[in-house]
């Protein structure tokens, strides 16, 4: 299901005051970040990741990355910013516009 601009939206909107949960450095995504991301969606549905300086990768390319390895969507990437979203079907709790 592919989000529609009112829900990226909103889901823009909770990631504003979110701080990140992960880093991304030099040796960009290995297994063990996809697996701790993958995770984290077991508690949480929306992720905000950090990029660090020190990372070459483009931000885009890890955040489509990452959403593809997790099954997750991609809310938005703003510099080295990246929020992602999972519905969590058994714990839910963010509950999305129409």
């Amino acid at each position: 299901m592919a989000l529609t601009s009112k829900q990226r939206a909103y889901l823009k909107s909770l990631a504003s005051t979110m701080e990140p949960i992960f880093q991304i450095g030099k040796s960009s995504i290995t297994p063990e970040v996809t697996e701790a991301v993958a995770e984290a969606f077991n508690r949480r549905e929306l992720i905000k990741i950090a990029v660090l300086k020190n990372c070459f990768d483009d931000p885009n390319a890890i955040a489509a990355t990452l959403a593809e390895r997790t099954r997750s969507q991609v809310v938005h990437v703003i510099g080295k910013k990246i929020v992602l979203y999972k519905e969590n079907k058994e714990h839910k709790k963010i509950e999305l516009p129409k």
